[in-house]
């Protein structure tokens, strides 16, 4: 399906409305809310001089107040409806989201300093409002799951018919479709896919909650899980676009030049799987002066010289050695996929050009840095043997030192490896690791040894405990700053469609495509992979002797080969 320009004037979401499943908390003695399980029924957030079901809150000296779970992260707001309060004159109510509990039961700071709390600066998560005394108001456009509501004047009472979450978010069918006899991963593939869905946005944001903006690196893996799950949208070349069009070169994307290079293996990426050749053909100016502007920062010694903000994920930013290695690894996967992107433009001396940097960067083999991330990057790019990589640095510890970011970069590398089982353990561990913590969608950031005594997103959390949310994070998402819906994280359920499933394009636009499933400890996995031709359908069943048995179904247009992809992302 080729791509066209969208109508920005048309909003591409729906809003479905979300009723609570619980209530969190609440006060108690006088400030106590009087029946607040009303607010679990289910009703609408029309008005009604005579409910069936009541919430009061009563302002007699204390502030009353209620904390209430809507089961999921969701992106939107809330709708409350009143029909009666002391007088006629609107009421003030204090609404505070959160993504965790701890979020929504604490005070924003304005100084922003970090700790236990954050301001209100990519999304207004905590106000007063008016709410009228006979009808319905709403308020918020944030990420949260969780949502306080306080009484703000004395003498004052308000009676509450309704609070009703409003999702917003792509209606979107799941065309790509995993199962297997180990339900851990089946969540973690359902969570992943979820994580991404609620940052399609009008754009495809990193963050529901912060930082709502099209960030084009952590877009890959983004892309990958929107490819596996929900095929060609349009929300990824609309992103892709904007960011190019904002981007005048010589500057990098987003200000970092490891993001200008994820812009052409998005675009690789994106004609590998859905061949949209006349969209591929828009890019080619910009592709082939971008490709001139990274030739310049090679070195007669084929190391790489880019300037700008070197980044390649939180963990790394203080290790120069492992951010000159993944740098350069990342240069050596941009020159293989733009020999092949201008290959596909008929470009066939800039495609020569790009193989011929690609061997001079090559020759320069950096120092690991002792971090997963620079081995991944190595291992993928063919600086580094994948076994060795993944023998003296990706399996040490098992999901120890992994990042919610570069966790896909890491399994990809230990498929290359062959070491199937170990990418399965430590998805069980690692992103299984945040489902215990009662997470519904992937973190912007997590490290195992956060969750040792501490309290779970979805409980208060009592003096002297450990807050999984609140206490941890660093540089610029520290504390509740830190989002509990990051897109990159999603990477997961790119990689079991891969590869469990074992579904992978070899041509573009899957012309042809290669099916080798690796099931590891499973006794079966079945699915669907969306193709521009239609749906791959597969079963694999594993057998007591270690064998296979694979029933696959192709539709017209795609046929299967035994060997490739030669790609490695």
């Amino acid at each position: 399906m080729a791509y066209t320009t969208p109508d920005l004037s048309v909003d591409p979401r729906v809003r479905r409305y979300v009723m609570p499943t619980r209530i969190v908390w609440q006060t108690e003695g006088d400030a106590a809310p009087r029946n607040p399980e009303a607010l679990l029924v289910e009703q609408g957030g029309q008005a009604s001089l005579f409910p069936q079901e009541i919430c009061t809150l009563a302002h007699k000296g204390q502030a009353p107040g209620i904390l209430l779970d809507f089961g999921r992260e969701l992106q939107g707001g809330v709708q409350i409806t009143a029909i009666a309060a002391t007088d006629t004159k609107p009421v003030k109510l204090r609404v505070r989201f959160g993504e965790s509990v701890s979020e929504a039961m604490s005070d924003v700071d304005p100084d922003g300093i970090p700790g236990q709390s954050y301001r209100n600066d990519h999304a207004i998560r905590d106000q007063v409002t008016l709410v009228p005394a006979i009808g319905s108001h709403e308020i918020g456009n944030t990420g949260f799951r969780f949502v306080r509501i306080d009484l703000v004047d004395p003498g004052v009472e308000i009676k509450l018919t309704a609070v009703r979450a409003i999702a917003i978010y792509r209606d979107l069918p799941h065309l790509g479709t995993f199962s297997c006899s180990d339900d851990r991963l089946n969540r973690i593939w359902q969570t992943g896919a979820y994580t991404v869905q609620l940052n399609m946005q009008e754009y495809l944001w990193d963050g529901i909650k912060r930082d709502r903006l099209v960030w084009i690196g952590d877009m890959h893996p983004e892309t990958r899980v929107i490819s596996t799950v929900f095929g060609a949208q349009d929300v990824v070349p609309r992103s892709l676009d904007f960011v190019r069009d904002g981007t005048p070169l010589p500057g990098w994307m987003n200000g970092i030049s490891s993001y200008s290079l994820w812009w052409l293996l998005i675009h690789h990426h994106w004609y590998l799987y859905h061949g949209d050749l006349a969209y591929l053909q828009q890019q080619r100016d910009y592709v082939l002066a971008l490709l001139e502007q990274l030739f310049a920062r090679i070195g007669a010694d084929g190391a790489e010289r880019l300037d700008g903000m070197r980044f390649l994920d939180w963990p790394t930013a203080d290790n120069d050695v492992a951010r000159h290695a993944g740098l350069q690894a990342l240069m050596v996967l941009v020159m293989r996929a733009g020999a092949e992107i201008c290959s596909a433009l008929d470009e066939p001396e800039m495609s020569q050009q790009c193989e011929r940097y690609q061997a001079s960067l090559g020759s320069h083999r950096p120092a690991i840095g002792e971090t997963k991330q620079a081995a991944a990057l190595l291992a993928l790019a063919g600086l580094e043997d994948a076994r060795t990589m993944n023998e003296q640095v990706l399996a040490v510890g098992g999901a120890q030192g992994m990042s919610t970011f570069y966790g896909y970069y890491m399994l990809q590398a230990k498929a290359l490896a062959g070491d199937y089982q170990g990418a399965l353990d430590a998805i069980r561990s690692y992103w299984g690791a945040m489902l215990d913590m009662g997470a519904t969608t992937f973190w912007e950031d997590f490290d195992l040894a956060w969750t040792e005594g501490a309290v779970g997103i979805d409980q208060v959390v009592p003096p002297g405990r450990v807050d999984i949310h609140a206490d941890f994070g660093r540089y610029c998402y520290q504390g509740l700053r830190h989002s509990l819906c990051h897109g990159w994280a999603g990477g997961p359920t790119a990689w079991l469609s891969e590869h469990v499933l074992g579904v992978r394009p070899v041509a573009p636009g899957f012309r042809q495509v290669r099916i080798a499933p690796h099931l590891g400890d499973l006794a079966w996995a079945r699915g669907t992979f969306p193709t521009p031709h239609g749906l791959i359908r597969v079963a694999h069943e594993r057998h007591d002797d270690g064998s296979i048995t694979c029933e696959i179904e192709l539709p017209a247009g795609v046929e299967r080969v035994q060997e490739g992809p030669a790609f490695p992302l």
